[in-house]
């Protein structure tokens, strides 16, 4: 066990604790045999599992069960097992219990996976290629090398950074959009609302990565998708509420759009009737871009009780006023 390790074992020695999972039964055994090596002093218990409530004082989930204060007195934290917390109603809860989000490795990597075959296959008409075989036929296509394609990332937090230092190193374009101004080597970075139409006009791909919030719920609409050069293409990873998909088809149908990579939809799973399902012009995953990784998320969400009980920050602390 490493010296914080040890720190959070001495932290909570002091009085019984319980760590419940509340979420995927079969990752939360993984997590339970992670905990008892790295943590063994705390009890771990996976939903709906044996613990007294009184002792419950972490609790990690994907949706919090009801009335959580009244059966959880002594709950110290609140963990999400994603990186979002959007499925989280902040006004269920005690207003002074601190919300972590996962900030982990894996989710960074997994992301960083996903966008870049995503981008990759777009760039080089992947999608367009896999129409032709349909057909057999054969039918090359211009090359166009990846620094003439512009590629852009709205959402410039951990995974947005992260997607765009890989996009960069293979030689696009990148161009980043977030509510505040941020400085990014290699990539020009807008801020605010008013600079979104200027951002969204160098994108030759446009990849979401935002939180969702009561502003972005319906972005990718019409009006925002008409601000895009005729013949981009959408890579959506943010959530599905986002996106409304009578829109996305009809820029699809019209040409405005050339391509879609869609692994988030509303609702999931997606009914069998969705036109998504069967558009030529649409690539769509199940919520796989990225998923929480339990050997790295235990050691992140260790590293924060200790941090919690030492009076220091905690990585990925959520701003319940802006929802993420």
């Amino acid at each position: 066990m490493n010296r914080a390790l040890e720190e959070t074992a001495d932290l909570t020695a002091a009085q019984p604790s319980t760590f419940l999972y509340k979420a995927d039964p079969l990752r939360g055994q993984r997590w339970a045999e992670l905990f008892s090596v790295r943590a063994p002093d705390i009890a771990f218990h996976v939903w709906p599992g044996h613990a007294d409530p009184k002792s419950v004082r972490y609790l990690a989930v994907w949706e919090p069960p009801a009335r959580i204060a009244q059966t959880f007195p002594n709950l110290e934290i609140l963990f999400s097992i994603a990186a979002g917390v959007d499925q989280i109603d902040f006004d269920a809860l005690p207003p002074d219990l601190p919300v972590v989000r996962m900030i982990e490795p894996g989710i960074a990597a997994g992301m960083v996976e996903y966008v870049l075959w995503a981008v990759l296959s777009l760039h080089r008409d992947m999608p367009a290629y896999r129409r032709f075989q349909s057909e057999c036929l054969w039918k090359p296509l211009p090359l166009k090398l990846a620094a003439a394609r512009r590629v852009g990332v709205l959402g410039l937090g951990e995974l947005g950074r992260a997607v765009l230092r890989q996009l960069s190193t293979l030689g696009f374009q990148t161009f980043g959009w977030s509510r505040s101004a941020r400085n990014i080597a290699g990539t020009t970075c807008y801020g605010a609302q008013e600079q979104l139409p200027a951002f969204l006009a160098n994108c030759d791909i446009l990849i979401c990565l935002l939180p969702l919030t009561a502003q972005t719920q319906g972005l990718l609409n019409k009006s925002f998708l008409n601000h895009l050069p005729r013949g981009a293409s959408l890579v959506h990873v943010g959530r599905g509420q986002q996106l409304v998909s009578g829109d996305l088809l009809s820029a699809l149908d019209s040409g405005q759009l050339s391509e879609a990579v869609i692994d988030v939809t509303q609702p999931e799973p997606l009914p069998a009737s969705d036109p998504l399902w069967t558009h030529p012009r649409v690539t769509l995953t199940p919520h796989i871009a990225s998923m929480t990784q339990p050997d790295s998320a235990v050691d992140v969400v260790l590293e924060n009780i200790r941090r919690f009980h030492a009076g220091e920050p905690m990585t990925g602390l959520v701003n319940k006023a802006r929802g993420y």
